[in-house]
């Protein structure tokens, strides 16, 4: 923004003189050599325009053809306001099919049209009518459609670049430091152990619970440990540690790389020559992948725990019984259904994480709004993956 001294254009008094009187604006139209004189003349700035708003709203409504010459060697002082004004008039005269000339414009004056030009050249502010409805939806899912192709790229492109970002660090002499994968595994992995036992106890224990109020009415409650160790040894495990990772780990990373865009932290690792990708990225996508396949086993083992419980407390089954059958209902290929979900999710997770945090702009709103998309999305993208691999198991036949 310009400062006052510059937007005014009598800039020419003496330093710690008296300002004089401020002269009133005006306005005085007359005919010369064919064509229209528009002749302003006294101070237009912020405080004093409002008085001639009204006559230049007059001339702007005229009918004028031929050559107007707007002449502003009388104006005193002048600031954006007023040079705003005079554009504005300037323009209405060209769309109405007149060739303008503003004449006798100081130094500052000649600073001062040009800059607020821009402003009469947007577009007006009356909105068309919105579109059928139809139209609108359909452009939704095509804008939504384009994002999700955007995002596919970048989380490609990111993962490209993590993995070339560590190469290059390698060959370099430099390996990548393990102190900082421990460090994400520590923080993604064994920080999330007491939530991912919880919560997926609990829902063990939902699930033994309902199943055998339904069971019980076929006489069939022994199934009930069959129903546990399948649905949370193939889906329920590794699907709500995800899940939880996702809400937990994924939106730290999404804040941490964020909060470093707006501080302009990674433009630092690259004016040093580094590659912010391999440096912020690489260690949290391993420290993922070797994060979600532990704590899946855990949440596999809590959710047969909480099952457990409640086939003795609900149902009289006993714990060696429901050992027994666990034993004689799954094998080796429901555990591992399961594990092998995790490092896709895992890196499904810090793709969509990455992409998001370094999507932010600089402002903390834009960090809120990004933290949540890349929740929003992981979990999404998530359960769609946990769908794709139920069909490829069942065509298969794993």
């Amino acid at each position: 923004m310009l400062s006052k001294e510059r937007t005014e254009a009598s800039g020419d008094e003496p330093a710690g003189r008296a300002r004089l009187p401020a002269t009133a604006p005006a306005i005085a139209v007359r005919e010369e050599a064919g064509r229209a004189v528009v002749a302003l003349s006294g101070v237009w700035n912020t405080r004093s325009v409002h008085l001639v708003d009204k006559d230049v709203r007059a001339l702007e409504a005229q009918a004028a053809a031929g050559d107007t010459v707007i002449d502003i060697s009388a104006v005193s002082r002048m600031d954006t306001a007023g040079a705003w004004l005079i554009e504005r008039l300037a323009a209405a005269r060209r769309a109405a099919g007149a060739t303008v000339e503003i004449a006798g414009a100081s130094a500052a004056a000649q600073i001062l049209l040009p800059a607020v030009r821009p402003a009469l050249e947007q577009p007006g502010a009356a909105r068309e009518k919105p579109p059928f409805i139809v139209l609108r939806w359909l452009e939704s899912i095509g804008r939504a459609t384009e994002g999700a192709w955007r995002d596919f790229l970048y989380g490609m492109d990111i993962l490209g670049a993590a993995i070339r970002g560590a190469q290059m660090k390698l060959g370099r002499g430099h390996a990548v430091n393990p102190a900082a994968i421990f460090h994400q595994i520590d923080r993604m992995g064994v920080g999330a152990i007491p939530v991912v036992v919880l919560i997926s106890a609990i829902v063990g224990a939902i699930v033994a619970q309902q199943g055998a109020y339904q069971l019980r009415w076929f006489g069939a409650e022994i199934f009930i440990v069959d129903l546990v160790g399948i649905l949370s040894l193939r889906e329920l495990g590794v699907l709500l540690t995800a899940i939880m990772v996702a809400g937990r780990s994924g939106s730290a990373i999404t804040a941490e790389i964020g909060s470093m865009k707006m501080r302009e932290e990674i433009d630092a690792l690259k004016v040093i020559g580094l590659n912010p990708v391999g440096v912020l990225v690489f260690p949290r996508l391993v420290a993922l992948v070797v994060a979600v396949p532990c704590l899946t086993v855990i949440a596999d083992a809590a959710a047969l725990g909480g099952g457990m419980v409640v086939c003795w407390v609900y149902s009289g089954i006993a714990p060696e019984t429901f050992i027994d059958r666990l034993h004689a209902g799954i094998d080796l290929s429901t555990i591992f259904a399961g594990l092998i979900k995790a490092p896709f999710m895992a890196i499904v997770i810090g793709i969509v994480a990455s992409v998001e945090g370094m999507k932010v702009s600089g402002s903390a709103e834009s960090l809120g709004r990004h933290v949540t998309a890349s929740v929003v999305k992981s979990i999404f993208v998530v359960i769609v993956l946990d769908g794709l691999f139920a069909m490829f198991y069942v065509a298969i036949d794993f």
